[in-house]
C-alpha cells in the first residue's frame, strides 16, 4: 500500500529560481532562506520517496481569470514549464503518475469535491521552483513523480483554510487506499505573508506567520476559524498561498511532529517560511 511519509512547506518565488540560475544561493541576501533546506535536503536523499504530491497555485499560465478552477488536479504522463516572463529558464520536464492521479481524483469526487482534472498541464514557478529547490543541481529530481494539486489564490471567490484542510485529508485517504508500494511526501507551496500591489505594497507580518506556522503542527484546527477575508487582512492579499499549507497538512493523518523549521524575510517582498513535518 501506499504511505505517505511526511511533508515539506516552503516558497516558490519566482526570484529563488533566479538566484539558483546565477547561483547566488551563498551571497548574504539568500544565504539564510537556503542554508534552512540543507535538513530538508538530507531528509529527502535519505527517504528517497516516490512521489511528490505538490500542493500550488498556478498564476495566470494555465488559468486565467477568464477560468479559474477552485481546485485542480494534474493527471498527465509529464509537466512542462513555459516562459511566464519573469526572466526564469524552463526547466526539464516533471514526470507525472497518471494511474495515482485518476486514484485520488475518483475519491475527490466521491468525497463530493468538485474538481478540474488536467490531463495536459502547463506548469508554472509555483511547481517548477519546488522542485528545483528541493532538488539542487539535479535535473531528474531524484527520481520522483509528481501530482500537481492547485488551489485558487488569485481570483475571489477563493476556498477557506479549513475546505484546503478537508482537501488535504481527502487527498491522504486516496494515497493511503492505493494498492501500489509507494512513498509519497506531501509538498506544499506558496506564502507566506506578503502583498505585491497596491499601498499595502511589501507587508509582511511575522507575529502573524509565525502564529499560523506554529498552530500548523499541533492544532491546525485551531486556524480554522479564520477566512480568507481575514487571512488577507493579516498576511496581505497574496498571504492566501498559506492555503497550500493547510492542505499540505490535512494531508498528514496521525500525529506530527516537526523535524525542521525556518523562517526569513524580506525575500523579494515576502516572508519565506521553511519546515518539515512527519507523522506517526
Amino acid at each position: 500500500m501506499a504511505k505517505i511519509i511526511g511533508a515539506v512547506g516552503s516558497s516558490h518565488i519566482p526570484a529563488i529560481g533566479l538566484a539558483i540560475a546565477k547561483k547566488q544561493q551563498q551571497e548574504p541576501y539568500w544565504k539564510g532562506f537556503f542554508d534552512g533546506h540543507i535538513p530538508i535536503w538530507n531528509w529527502l536523499k535519505e527517504k528517497k520517496p516516490d512521489i511528490a504530491v505538490v500542493f500550488y497555485n498556478d498564476h495566470g499560465l494555465e488559468f486565467f481569470l477568464d477560468k479559474k478552477p477552485t481546485f485542480s488536479i494534474g493527471a498527465a504522463e509529464e509537466y512542462i514549464s513555459y516562459d511566464e516572463g519573469w526572466g526564469l529558464a524552463t526547466i526539464p520536464p516533471i514526470k507525472g503518475d497518471p494511474e495515482l492521479s485518476w486514484h485520488i481524483c475518483n475519491t475527490l469526487v466521491e468525497d463530493e469535491f468538485d474538481i478540474t482534472i488536467c490531463q495536459e498541464l502547463g506548469v508554472d514557478h509555483g511547481l517548477t521552483v519546488p522542485m528545483q529547490l528541493m532538488f539542487p543541481g539535479d535535473p531528474n529530481y531524484g527520481g520522483i513523480k509528481v501530482i500537481p494539486v492547485i488551489i485558487n489564490c488569485e481570483l475571489h471567490p477563493m476556498p477557506s483554510p479549513k475546505r484546503c484542510y478537508k482537501l488535504g485529508q481527502s487527498i491522504a485517504r486516496a494515497i493511503q487506499s492505493y494498492d501500489q508500494d509507494l512513498d509519497v511526501v506531501i509538498f506544499g507551496t506558496g506564502g507566506l505573508s506578503h502583498q505585491l500591489d497596491g499601498q499595502n505594497a511589501g507587508y509582511i507580518n511575522k507575529e502573524f506567520d509565525l502564529m499560523c506556522l506554529d498552530k500548523l503542527v499541533n492544532d491546525p484546527e485551531y486556524l480554522f476559524k479564520f477566512s480568507v477575508r481575514d487571512i488577507i487582512e493579516n498576511a496581505g492579499a497574496q498571504g492566501i498561498e498559506f492555503n497550500m499549507w493547510m492542505g499540505m497538512r490535512g494531508a498528514l493523518p496521525g500525529k506530527v511532529e516537526q523535524l525542521h523549521f525556518n523562517y526569513t524575510i524580506p525575500i523579494s517582498n515576502t516572508a519565506a517560511g521553511t519546515m518539515l513535518l512527519s507523522h506517526e
